[in-house]
């Protein structure tokens, strides 16, 4: 139970050294206390959340327009965006999802000095490219987050986004005309999924139920539902949903999707949310006009299926079911049984990864938190071998897992940008791709940068991997700054692909870049994941503290040249390390950072993060929650490293008074000489598909960074 008592009293507290060096927007103070099964909270901030209120929106306003105004007088600001930009003109034109349809091509494309991706056909192999959309001729700032093509190769659908925002229209477009249809389905969340009926006809999607993200029913009770083209939307036959199936027990934060298996046997539906552990239901798809489908359950959430495909009736699945590095298991989607089914990859020291397929073979990933390997599982004999990529992070998909064992591979390393390979699956054929690869040429940043992999002691003696990238001619002496990152949420890994053009200019000015592999992600299999997670939350920003202390021990950096970042989940991470060690950083940036995790819960979003985090209405959880909130550990008069806030005000994950309420009480509370500023991005959400919006943001982040870790490069004008 959480009691609230709101106080009259309007306080104004700010420090009088920050005050004095900085001239801030004036926050006032009204305290709201919060009683949390006992342990009370004072929220000060509490009115910043309402984001409709005109005084809230001129607040966010005033603090973006005076942090403007001070980070457009560091110098080398403009010359470091110009870097960003000059670096990422050496990729050349840039290639991404790329899809196969007989001897046609289909994929979108950046050109070089363009920011955004535009959508092409290629009319076989070495022939001549065609634009079919510019997202620009849609709508102004549009970018294209996804598209798929109907069998008969007639239509495009395709999301499109405005302004970083993650809710879309998904258009179909005529492809001979290039044209639109009037079909108009949205709204729709960027990471969906869409799929052309085999006949071409109609398109099966996921539909939110608004696109108002402050309204209590964003991000709930979406439906799955086809649509048949040219038809009115609202006439759209609903395929899954809480409401029309309440036998399969849906909670409202959760999402249906619905898609086809390769040969349009089976329609499968999966229940979307933040676990990583899958839960699916399966029917014949003959039964895809009826007037109700009949789900049968696929995968239960106790399986702890994280991953699976289908080859005919074979159902492979990927596991972590006592197997914390994963196994890959076998059944048959008729009569599925994955306890007793045959287990064909068994658990090994490596960690399995994310299976995929073509049309006649399963992939997987074995990892060993740094390098990658591929293998081709055939599932006629079941027998697997290794693929002959070189070594690294490789990644990669099918061109067309229905038709073709055609694959693209991407090989990587964090100073090594990427690599494309062509692999045929039925053939072994491997070779470097000589269509869909960046046409330009970037240096050999080996010559001057190198690379350590570490695993260093954390608080309690659990090893945590260390990424180190730092110039040759470091002086290793304490006095050149390094920025440390780290997420550890949902078990995800940060593989070692390209640090992108952006980190690469930051380390081009004689700066160490590291990254702490820490626990609550996925490097090290689930149990890294549950690690650092809930009761174990901590682990995350105490391994973090670790990595940090050890760069600063072994003479990388030193306290007061130390950078510290995190994003979005990892706003748990930067944020509790700075409240807890302080004197540890002497910048932070927190990107779009969930800071205040005791209120998440209100949010559209929180609900998805419960499976993740826990749930204030238990008594426990809750006190795992207070431990992980950052906002409330904020110390009155304590002294804080130098911080940088970032929000976009299109963020639908992360509600921007988050970051709102963090910057304002560092701001009132905070006793140090160190600037505390609040970024507001109007034309982003929580990331952005423009490269011009991505680079900004960062040379702003950056520019501050280096300006507060004394390069000369960067210095506030007089």
């Amino acid at each position: 139970m959480i009691r609230k008592t709101a106080f009259a009293l309007l306080v104004f507290i700010t420090s009088q050294i920050s005050q004095a060096q900085y001239q801030y927007p004036s926050t006032p103070e009204h305290p709201v206390v919060d009683d949390y099964y006992g342990t009370k909270i004072t929220d000060s901030y509490r009115w910043l959340e309402d984001m409709k209120k005109p005084e809230v929106q001129k607040w966010f306003k005033d603090q973006g327009d005076y942090t403007n105004s001070v980070i457009k007088k560091i110098s080398g600001r403009d010359a470091l965006f110009n870097r960003m930009k000059e670096i990422s003109a050496l990729a050349g034109d840039d290639y991404a999802y790329v899809k196969q349809l007989g001897d046609n091509y289909y994929y979108t494309k950046k050109i070089k000095g363009e920011s955004i991706n535009k959508l092409y056909i290629r009319k076989g192999l070495n022939g001549t490219e065609v634009l079919l959309l510019d997202p620009n001729t849609y709508k102004k700032d549009a970018t294209i987050t996804s598209f798929n093509i109907s069998p008969d190769q007639k239509k495009l659908a395709v999301t499109l986004s405005q302004d970083g925002a993650e809710v879309c229209d998904l258009r179909i477009m005529d492809i001979e005309s290039k044209t639109f249809l009037p079909d108009n389905l949205n709204p729709v969340w960027s990471e969906f999924s869409f799929e052309f009926t085999p006949d071409s006809k109609a398109i099966t999607y996921t539909k939110m139920s608004t696109n108002d993200n402050k309204s209590d029913d964003f991000l709930k009770h979406m439906k799955s539902l086809l649509h048949v083209i040219g038809t009115n939307p609202e006439t759209d036959k609903i395929l899954a949903s809480k409401e029309n199936n309440p036998n399969l027990n849906l909670l409202a934060e959760q999402f249906p999707d619905v898609a086809f298996s390769g040969n349009y046997s089976y329609i499968i539906l999966e229940i979307g949310s933040t676990k990583s552990e899958i839960l699916a239901f399966y029917a014949p798809y003959s039964e895809l006009n009826n007037s109700k489908i009949n789900w049968k359950p696929l995968i239960k959430y106790e399986d702890e299926i994280t991953s699976y495909q289908i080859i005919g009736d074979q159902f492979f699945f990927l596991s972590h079911k006592n197997a914390p590095n994963y196994k890959i298991g076998l059944t048959d989607i008729k009569n599925p049984n994955v306890d007793n089914a045959k287990i064909i990859i068994p658990e090994s020291n490596k960690v399995l990864r994310r299976i995929q397929k073509s049309k006649n073979f399963i992939y997987y990933t074995l990892s060993d938190g740094i390098v990658q390997d591929k293998y081709q599982i055939n599932p006629k004999t079941l027998e697997s071998k290794v693929i002959a990529l070189p070594k690294g992070s490789n990644g990669g998909y099918a061109l067309n897992s229905r038709e073709n064992d055609n694959f693209l591979f991407f090989n990587n390393g964090w100073i090594t940008p990427s690599t494309s390979y062509y692999f045929d699956g039925s053939t072994d054929r491997l070779e470097k791709s000589k269509q869909f690869i960046a046409s330009g040429n970037y240096p050999d940043f080996s010559k001057q940068y190198s690379v350590k992999e570490v695993e260093i002691a954390s608080h309690d003696g659990v090893m945590v991997p260390l990424s180190i990238i730092y110039p040759k001619n470091i002086k290793m002496d304490g006095s050149t700054p390094c920025y440390i990152s780290g997420y550890g949420a949902y078990g995800l890994s940060r593989s070692p692909y390209y640090i992108g053009d952006n980190l690469m200019a930051l380390l081009e000015q004689n700066t160490v870049i590291a990254f702490a592999h820490v626990r609550g992600g996925g490097e090290k299999g689930a149990n890294w994941h549950k690690g650092g997670q809930k009761a174990t939350k901590p682990n995350t920003w105490k391994d973090f503290i670790a990595c940090s202390e050890y760069l600063i021990k072994e003479k990388y950096t030193s306290a007061d040249k130390l950078i510290g970042n995190g994003a979005s989940m990892g706003g748990v991470l930067i944020g509790r390390a700075i409240t807890e060690r302080p004197d540890l950083f002497k910048v932070a940036l927190i990107e779009v950072g969930d800071t205040n995790i005791i209120r998440s819960e209100i949010t559209p979003n929180g609900p998805n993060q419960i499976p993740e985090i826990g749930t204030l209405k238990n008594e426990t959880d809750t006190k795992y929650l207070l431990e992980m909130d950052a906002q409330s550990k904020v110390k009155k008069g304590e002294k804080y490293p130098a911080v940088l806030v970032h929000t976009g005000m299109n963020d639908a994950r992360v509600d921007s008074w988050i970051p709102g309420k963090f910057a304002a009480i560092l701001q009132n509370y905070n006793s140090s000489d160190r600037p505390i500023l609040l970024h507001v991005n109007y034309a982003n959400g929580h990331f952005s598909n423009d490269l011009d919006v991505t680079y900004n943001d960062s040379a702003d982040m950056f520019a501050f960074a280096l300006w507060q870790v004394g390069n000369s490069k960067f210095q506030m004008a007089k």
